[in-house]
């Protein structure tokens, strides 16, 4: 398949957007970029002098559970990324989980359709698998989701199968975790935490038993399976299921821990041994997607990732100040905003609200355990 003319991004402005959308601009460098996005984490920047937004050729501030038909004007790809993103905040918000994550989902895509769109790559997860004391899980393996956001990732792989033909080619990815840097960085992701709690902190807490495990992936090598996905041969199928990630990267909890604590080494590791067996554990096989697409591999390896990591979050001179590690925890944002009046209690915004002058506080959230990042 040749390379799009034009492709959509939703979610563009979230944790792994900036980094996709930096990808193709390099990748596909004739292909229009059009970004979609509620624009709830625009603020959430790290390092970056400028909004990300500015590789883009047109910025769509609009809802996918809103979103209209024109949007899709002209639109030969769409990438979708938009969504309730981890366990934590479907557990808070479970009914606009599935709103967004399945609904919105099979709406954009339904539209997408009439409209011409020739290809719909999803950002599914490998959080579909639940828990295994067996071996690695394929692409046909039983599926047990645990939490509202791994269900509403099922479901919504199950509303877009019936949508694909010859015409509209759908790419359901289950990415493993993700991990990294980004300008729109994410500390809910078990990587990215331990990182960061090493560094500002010098603990590495687990408040897991530590043997969960965990199949990651970096952001920039989501965004080369985006590039693939968007291009794919569709002698594939017109439906195609496919994890994504590396088998090297499948880890128990500790073990990232402890890679962590390699680059920190006066960081302290702390495992709670008497904690309750997490349900939420699975080792991922990837070998479908070696064979689809050799050319788009994962390249990071974890000691990158780690050291990137590191490197983006120091503190420069004149930035010795706290810390501010809330600000990058996706729930958080919304319980502040939602308690500001910004947005409503379905997490739509307000476009009534007023100022954020005499708005409580939103409190710094209680610690979440490890084993529930997803």
């Amino acid at each position: 398949m040749k390379a799009p003319r034009k492709i959509l991004i939703t979610g563009n402005m979230g944790y792994v957007g900036p980094v996709v959308v930096r990808h193709l601009r390099e990748a596909l460098p004739e292909t229009r970029l059009e970004g979609l996005d509620t624009g709830y984490f625009a603020h959430c920047l790290v390092g970056s002098p400028v909004l990300p937004e500015t590789r883009v050729d047109a910025q769509h501030f609009a809802d996918v559970r809103t979103v209209t038909e024109d949007i899709f004007e002209g639109v030969d790809a769409v990438v979708h990324l938009a969504g309730i993103s981890n366990d934590a905040i479907g557990q808070a918000f479970d009914e606009v989980t599935l709103d967004t994550n399945y609904k919105g989902t099979v709406r954009l895509a339904e539209m997408a359709k009439k409209a011409g769109v020739r290809s719909f790559a999803f950002a599914s997860s490998c959080s579909l698998y639940g828990f295994s004391e067996e071996g690695a899980k394929t692409e046909t393996s039983a599926l047990d989701p645990l939490t509202a956001y791994a269900r509403s990732k099922f479901l919504a792989e199950g509303g877009l199968k019936p949508l694909a033909d010859a015409g509209f080619n759908v790419t359901c990815l289950r990415f493993a975790t993700a991990c990294g840097m980004s300008e729109r960085l994410r500390l809910d992701l078990v990587l990215n935490d331990f990182v960061a709690n090493a560094l500002f902190s010098g603990r590495i807490d687990i408040l897991s038993d530590g043997t969960p495990w965990r199949p990651l992936i970096h952001v920039r090598d989501m965004a080369r399976a985006f590039e693939w996905a968007v291009q794919r041969d569709p002698s594939a199928g017109d439906y195609l299921v496919v994890n994504v990630g590396t088998d090297a990267w499948n880890y128990q909890v500790r073990d990232l821990a402890h890679a962590v604590q390699r680059h920190f080494p006066e960081a302290v590791v702390s495992i709670n041994e008497k904690a309750a067996p997490d349900r939420r554990s699975y080792r991922v096989n990837f070998s479908l997607f070696r064979s689809l697409a050799p050319d788009h591999q994962p390249r990071i390896s974890l000691d990158m990732a780690v050291r990137e990591l590191k490197a983006g979050l120091e503190p420069r001179d004149g930035e010795r100040g706290t810390f501010d590690k809330p600000k990058y925890i996706r729930l958080n944002v919304l319980r502040q905003l939602k308690s500001r009046g910004v947005l409503s209690e379905t997490i739509h915004f307000n476009k009534n609200y007023e100022s954020y002058e005499g708005a409580e506080p939103c409190p710094t959230p209680a610690p979440v355990a490890v084993s529930a990042n997803a």
